[in-house]
């Protein structure tokens, strides 16, 4: 290639690139923002029923965006690439290009760039923001849910704390003093204890938020022999949470651990049947990034692959849609049967590596001769 031509390939390049960076930044944009707006309702009950501010919503539903852009950055990459290549052929630009001699190795370099970025950005956000972010979604709701809670008792209502504690409060004064208490405490395994209590207040501490009630009564029934124990006070304080300190680590999740952890979990930390789940998961992370390069080339062989027409061809974007489509279901089925069966874990990459090998195959094989004529021929007749 003369070297005069090369500035112009590189103008060419940055001209693709920036139009495939603008739209994957707003397609990705737009489908973290609906996403996030549907999953929000979830949490649409912690600000109606409990009482907390819009700032503290808008924290703890900020810290899912990590895991949205990690899940969606490989398709909206697809349809980025499809989109903007199928717009350029459709405004007769790739044929211009073709006609000054551009090869199509040469059109695709731009969507391959982009393709390796969003592969970086995938790894980035898999193995070190969305765990992080998720670990910390999760401390921050196990607190809205078990402390901030209990400073929210509204009267006239059966608050409920948690799963095993249950607060009723008939009148709060001003000054945060609580009439009528009743309490029903089920966190004991063989006992569940009913208090009641003229007034009280609330106590915040810096762990645990408690109550302390004056003039009233526990009653406890002993379910392992039947009797009713009942007890009178003057004065008596109960912790609204059950700081066991073993909660967080048994109901950690995978999705909070590190890659370092899933491989190589620590002795006690997680049960044994739940070993698979983390490998798999694992392995998920390191593959899954490298499909945002197999749906690319996928767009790049719809799009740079096939004879010219002037209508257009829409049978090939139809085709590459469906196969991204059939490859996403794939790639569920192949996760779950992983969990049931470790040994189809290569599977996973597999499924995140093959579908790109055999697109770049077809796209840059016949520049080599990697690719028979006649199987030119049938690409170019498509």
């Amino acid at each position: 290639m003369p070297a005069a031509s090369f500035p112009a390939i590189t103008r060419i390049d940055r001209y693709i690139l920036r139009q495939l960076a603008l739209a994957l930044v707003a397609v990705t944009g737009g489908l973290v923002a609906l996403i996030w707006l549907t999953q929000s309702l979830r949490f649409i009950e912690l600000v109606v029923n409990r009482g907390l501010s819009l700032q503290v919503f808008l924290e703890l539903t900020a810290l899912l965006i990590p895991n949205f852009v990690a899940v969606i950055l490989p398709i909206t990459t697809f349809v980025v690439v499809q989109f903007i290549y199928q717009r350029l052929a459709g405004d007769r630009e790739l044929t211009v290009m073709r006609a000054a001699g551009l090869s199509p190795a040469s059109l695709a370099r731009p969507a391959l760039v982009l393709a390796i970025a969003a592969v970086a950005a995938c790894y980035v956000l898999n193995l070190v923001v969305v765990p992080a972010s998720f670990g910390q979604f999760r401390q921050y709701q196990f607190e809205i849910r078990n402390r901030v809670a209990a400073f929210l008792l509204q009267e006239g209502v059966f608050t409920v704390v948690s799963d095993d504690l249950t607060v009723y409060v008939r009148r709060r004064d001003a000054d945060g003093t609580l009439h009528g208490i009743m309490v029903d405490d089920a966190r004991q395994k063989n006992s569940r204890a009913t208090i009641l209590a003229e007034r009280g207040r609330l106590i915040g501490t810096s762990d645990t938020p408690r109550v302390l009630m004056f003039n009233g009564s526990r009653q406890e029934l002993d379910k392992q022999t039947g009797r009713l124990n009942v007890l009178k006070f003057a004065e008596n304080a109960i912790d609204l949470v059950q700081a066991a300190k073993g909660d967080e680590l048994r109901y950690r999740d995978a999705t909070e651990m590190s890659i370092g952890e899933l491989l190589h979990p620590p002795p006690g930390l997680v049960n044994g049947r739940d070993l698979p789940k983390l490998l798999v998961e694992a392995h998920r992370r390191l593959s899954v990034p490298l499909t945002a390069a197999s749906f690319a080339l996928l767009a790049l062989l719809a799009v740079l692959t096939g004879s010219f027409r002037r209508h257009g061809n829409i049978l090939r974007p139809m085709l590459s849609v469906l196969s991204v489509v059939g490859l996403l279901a794939l790639g569920l089925a192949v996760n779950n049967l992983a969990i049931r069966a470790p040994a189809l874990i290569p599977l996973m990459w597999v499924y995140a590596i093959l579908p790109g090998a055999i697109c770049a195959w077809l796209l840059f094989g016949p520049q080599v001769g990697l690719v028979p004529m006649s199987v030119q021929k049938r690409m170019g007749a498509v």
